[in-house]
């Protein structure tokens, strides 16, 4: 599957989806988002039942700014539209699978119970 360009006029509407949303904030400029660009890109294709956004920071600062985001690359991952995982840095290849797995394999009644209670 291809990712998916995320934007200020779409963003909310993807992210409170049911389901797993990876989101990756970038920018053309940036050596490390264009290393990781093609790690990205292969997860999505392993993994069509997950959605891969890209949040282009030049583009989307409203975005940018929303989210905190000082460092890019930037991975968030989103699960059933709670924000589960944010971390910047330029993750290799295993590295992003292993955070896949993780938030797969996260108990979402016990992340709400634990938003709640903070």
């Amino acid at each position: 599957m291809a990712t998916v360009t995320l934007t200020a006029e779409n963003f909310d509407e993807v992210a409170q989806s049911d389901g797993i949303v990876l989101v990756d904030f970038w920018a053309e400029w940036c050596g490390p988002c264009r290393r990781f660009a093609p790690v990205f890109e292969k997860a999505a294709g392993n993994h069509p039942d997950i959605v891969f956004g890209k949040v282009d920071t030049d583009a989307q600062q409203e975005l940018s700014e929303r989210f905190g985001i000082a460092s890019i690359p930037t991975l968030m991952a989103i699960r059933d539209g709670v924000i589960v995982f944010a971390e910047p840095g330029a993750l290799p290849a295993p590295t992003l699978e292993n955070v896949i797995e993780q938030v797969r394999g996260l108990d979402m009644e016990d992340v709400r119970s634990r938003l709640k209670s903070s």
